[in-house]
């Protein structure tokens, strides 16, 4: 069953981004902790020292290693965890679930294009620590030259 808190319904008379802006707003802001956010696909927002830093998405259906909301935060509670010069302390979160992995998709492309956060563009969701993108082997990343690993 859906958590009703957070399941977004698009209305398709309105436009995608402006919607998902809105209802990510609206969202409750939450502490980044271990086990928050529920076992569905969607999207969510990491704020840095109150700063909006990443957006991301969690979509559970669409290959074996898909993941759901609690699995892709806990996988960056651990990152951080793992490095130096940041504190969970700072980061706090909020997100949205989807019915449709679809929308999923549609929801970060919308999130990401509109606010443009700076981790999104840093090498922070890499899921190789220290490193960033695949194929750019050597490259440190943005995100990993400020908060190296411990």
């Amino acid at each position: 069953m859906a958590d009703e808190t957070h399941n977004f319904h698009f209305d398709l008379d309105r436009g995608i981004r402006d919607q998902v802006v809105e209802k990510l707003k609206k969202s409750p802001l939450l502490p980044l902790s271990k086990g928050i956010g529920p076992v569905q696909s969607g999207v969510y927002a990491l704020f840095y020292k109150g700063k909006l830093a990443y957006i991301g998405k969690a979509s559970k259906d669409l290959t074996k290693s898909g993941r759901t909301l609690r699995q892709r935060l806990n996988e960056h509670v651990t990152k951080i965890n793992k490095s130096q010069n940041i504190s969970l302390v700072d980061v706090t979160c909020r997100f949205l679930t989807f019915e449709s992995e679809w929308w999923v998709f549609a929801a970060e492309f919308a999130l990401i294009t509109y606010f443009q956060p700076d981790w999104n563009f840093s090498g922070f969701g890499s899921k190789t620590p220290g490193i960033g993108r695949p194929g750019k082997p050597g490259v440190v990343s943005k995100w990993n030259a400020l908060f190296p690993q411990k």
